[in-house]
């Protein structure tokens, strides 16, 4: 059991989608710190100065400055700013990987298609026809 194991576990296609799965986690990190760090931040100056993650409706209708004197208080609050920034790190996201197949498919050589001769068969079969139409 323990060798079937260790096969299973050497196997190309497991140690490429682990071997993806570490580097998706890192460009993970790496795409939501540019949406952190980069785009919400301007997305907060074009709002008025606000920052996005800050956004929120409480849902007992008290008015609170920030999230977290709503959250101190504690009163029901729906951050919709965080979702805001989830979403935009899913397009983002999904941008980088679209870009990076689109330039896999760029550098995969074309495989030019070869004229494949029919069978020997089939090539007798239609000189038959052929004098039989005659």
């Amino acid at each position: 059991m323990l060798r079937d194991f260790k096969k299973f576990l050497l196997k190309g296609d497991i140690v490429a989608l682990a071997t993806a799965v570490i580097i998706g986690g890192a460009f993970s990190k790496i795409i939501g710190s540019l949406v952190a760090d980069v785009f919400m931040p301007i997305i907060g100056l074009l709002m008025g100065g606000k920052n996005v993650n800050d956004l929120f409706i409480t849902l007992d209708g008290s008015h609170y400055e920030t999230l977290a004197a709503a959250q101190e208080a504690g009163a029901a609050v729906m951050s919709y700013g965080n979702f805001i920034q989830a979403i935009i790190d899913f397009i983002l996201i999904g941008l980088v990987v679209y870009l990076i197949l689109k330039a896999y498919d760029k550098t995969k050589k074309k495989e030019e298609a070869v004229p494949v001769a029919p069978p020997k068969e089939e090539i007798l079969l239609t000189e038959i026809r052929d004098l039989l139409k005659k």
